[in-house]
């Protein structure tokens, strides 16, 4: 009744054979005929609900690649799971649920693939922890995937007002603007009429927040490591004509199972490598620097942070996107997008050619079929960029031993460098109270510890403390750095993700105030003016890792679990230590 061979997919075990009759009538109970039973069952997953506007629009997305299945002679089970939205998250206890969901969304998957045997899977997400998520779901069930992301948010626009200030009056806004408003307005500087006015005009449509932040990378990436179908991620979330890509990526998933080309086929360290080229060339978010890693770990591949940062040393940075540059996904997309941004890399020779895709084509036979060019000002030929290097850059040094990140996308390169005394906090609420009321100096180095994936515990975004910085117009006379991570909206020279961090006795958690530290961005170097004796006498004193109120739950369980941030911050062992694989039961 099918073309495909049941007798060595999943979905056997619940479809197939008198024994299975039981499960057969559950599945008459849901309206499926006896030739849709005994097709392919495709999981379509959904991280929708109604968070926020970035997971809104997925549901109805989902129908187009049900679509999709059918006319492929395969049939679609959709389910949902998970989404925490950062952007409602940020600045409050909330955000420790951001990192922890991220592994929540691909457990979720994981089991409800396993429970119900399904044999290949759609992924639908929109927001920044659910992407990087879905995919590791992908590689660690190694089953034929196709990934889609639900588009971007369109761009918003103020009103010609006196009350409003002219440089928001003359951009397009995004949720960036948004925090960076509520330091405009704390420092007295923007009105309440202004506030309100902007807060119901920067955001104006469903989709994922609409600059080159963590969801629009994460969607970059996957095109780049060929999970997603080429294009498919950059059409804005309100335009229905973006389902054909829905209805594609459902016929595609069901080419790829057909041929057994599975998600570690696609996701290889070349993919990776390319992946990361592409965060690097596009100002994309550090946040990259955390969630490549645990792809990879998913698939058994070691790359880690410092790989990532490898890449991003000697890769051009050439596409002028928020928060660095000036323009939103949505533009990148008129210019033809993520192909036309592979296309300038393949020129100099920095794109692996021979990764398969969800296509069933490789990228350099993708590219072929590419016939747009860089336009100049959204995308610039890669033969004169916007700066040489990536528009991350990786740091090491006796404050970082195992390495942190800092986004340089934006920033010149007479301001990469940094000196100046610490002023240390034990947390983000701290350092935003003393941002707010001006507690800091210009020329310090704002450290905020205790915030790692352990000790935080989750990890949390520092935007409302970069944004209020900004907001004052003080992004260039300070730096920031920390043990937590920023958001991909954050500009201004903050350093994340250093490790070891405090809650493992990191040199991070040695430091005292007024300790002069150097951040090189140039060199990649991130050092505290104390010598190795001065560093052990200080961690031979130290009391140990601070106390947090989180001693059950979802958040403590990811606290015991969770790994080195350098490795992905993961939470099993991954590929390396499995003993079976999904597919293959």
């Amino acid at each position: 009744m099918t073309k495909f061979d049941k007798s060595k997919l999943p979905s056997r075990y619940v479809t197939e054979g008198p024994a299975k009759a039981p499960h057969r009538s559950y599945m008459y109970a849901m309206g499926l005929s006896e030739e849709e039973i005994h097709q392919p069952l495709v999981g379509v997953a959904t991280c929708w609900n109604e968070a926020a506007p970035c997971n809104i629009a997925l549901s109805r997305q989902a129908q187009a690649v049900k679509m999709g299945v059918k006319a492929a002679s395969g049939t679609p089970r959709e389910f949902t799971t998970i989404t925490v939205t950062d952007g409602i998250a940020m600045g409050h206890e909330g955000m420790r649920s951001s990192l922890a969901s991220r592994e929540a969304i691909a457990d979720t998957v994981e089991l409800t693939m396993r429970g119900h045997a399904y044999d290949a899977l759609v992924g639908l997400a929109g927001c920044d922890k659910s992407l990087p998520g879905m995919m590791m779901a992908m590689v660690r069930l190694n089953t034929p995937s196709v990934f889609i992301y639900g588009g971007s948010i369109l761009p918003g626009r103020a009103p010609q007002i006196d009350e409003i200030p002219e440089d928001f009056r003359t951009r397009d806004l995004t949720v960036q603007d948004m925090f960076e408003a509520v330091g405009r307005h704390q420092n007295g500087t923007m009105s309440d009429k202004a506030l309100d006015v902007l807060e119901r005009v920067a955001c104006p449509s469903a989709g994922a927040c609409g600059g080159q932040f963590t969801a629009n990378t994460m969607a970059c990436v996957s095109e780049a490591i060929g999970l997603a179908l080429m294009n498919s991620s950059g059409m804005p979330a309100p335009y229905e004509s973006r389902d054909q890509y829905g209805e594609a990526s459902g016929r595609a998933v069901m080419t790829l199972l057909e041929k057994n080309i599975r998600a570690r086929d696609v996701v290889t360290l070349k993919s990776l490598q390319n992946a990361a080229r592409v965060v690097a060339c596009t100002g994309g978010s550090t946040n990259a620097g955390l969630h490549l890693p645990a792809i990879a770990h998913e698939a058994g591949i070691d790359f880690f942070l410092e790989d990532v940062c490898d890449i991003f040393r000697d890769t051009p940075y050439f596409v002028d996107l928020k928060p660095g540059g000036a323009y939103v996904a949505k533009d990148l997309y008129d210019v033809g997008g993520i192909p036309v941004v592979m296309k300038e890399l393949r020129k100099a020779g920095l794109i692996h050619e021979d990764c398969i895709t969800a296509s069933g084509r490789s990228i350099g036979e993708e590219l072929d079929l590419i016939d747009r060019e860089a336009d100049g000002k959204v995308i610039y030929p890669i033969e004169t960029p916007i700066t040489k290097t990536g528009g991350v850059v990786g740091l090491k040094g006796n404050l970082a031993p195992e390495g942190a990140i800092v986004k340089v996308a934006g920033i010149a390169p007479e301001n990469q460098v940094f000196t100046g005394p610490a002023r240390v906090f034990e947390s983000e609420e701290d350092a935003f109270e003393a941002v707010q009321n001006r507690g800091y100096s210009e020329g310090d180095v704002i450290v905020i510890r205790n915030e790692g994936p352990a000790g935080g515990p989750g990890m949390r975004e520092m935007l409302s403390t970069t944004a209020a910085l900004s907001g004052q117009g003080m992004g260039k006379k300070v730096a920031l750095i920390t043990d937590g991570r920023f958001s991909g909206a954050t500009r201004g020279f903050c350093v994340g993700h250093v490790g070891p961090e405090s809650a493992y006795g990191g040199p991070i958690a040695l430091l005292n105030d007024g300790d002069m530290i150097t951040i090189d961005a140039i060199k990649g170097v991130l050092s505290v003016d104390l010598s190795d004796d001065d560093l052990a006498q200080r961690k031979a004193a130290w009391p140990g890792p601070r106390e947090t109120m989180y001693a059950t739950g979802a958040i403590w369980k990811f606290a015991q679990l969770v790994g080195a941030t350098y490795k992905g911050a993961v939470t099993h062992p991954g590929a390396e230590a499995e003993r079976h694989i999904y597919m293959d039961i």
